[in-house]
């Protein structure tokens, strides 16, 4: 399994980071993996399902993300899963210097012949999670 994090400040308050973040949809604005994602199910809470293409290393692929835990203005955490990967990803958001700190981790848990490429996907989805990083703190900064 691969499990990572980053962490992302901003000037923005904490309530409007976390408001923009649990927003499963924004990930078009901030991962840059994201090609789409679109909420098909529910209102924002535990239970709401999105649907996400991604594209990772050439390959675009959809997950079908579910809000598994929310503590609303504070975390939300997802479960994301298709046929070669199960995902978790939570985003905590606290005050931090006036501003808020973003804490993002994500675990993947490949499957199927994808298992055994793990130790080469890892430098990929370490990219990845530093591109991101980077991209959610420029559109925080925005807020």
């Amino acid at each position: 399994m691969i499990d990572m994090q980053r962490e992302v400040t901003t000037m923005a308050p904490p309530a409007a980071v976390f408001d923009y973040l649990a927003d499963f949809r924004t990930t078009e604005q901030w991962d840059p993996g994201t090609v789409r994602t679109v909420r098909v199910e529910g209102d924002g809470g535990v239970g709401t399902r999105y649907a996400n293409t991604s594209e990772f290393l050439g390959r675009t692929s959809d997950v079908t993300y579910e809000v598994i835990d929310l503590v609303p203005g504070t975390s939300i955490r997802l479960r994301g899963e298709n046929h070669a990967l199960i995902a978790h990803d939570t985003i905590t958001v606290s005050p931090h210097g006036g501003g808020s700190l973003v804490t993002y981790r994500v675990q993947f848990d490949f499957q199927g012949s994808l298992r055994w490429a793990e130790p080469l996907l890892r430098l990929g989805v370490r990219r990845l999670l530093d591109k991101g990083a980077h991209s959610m703190g420029r559109e925080l900064a925005r807020l």
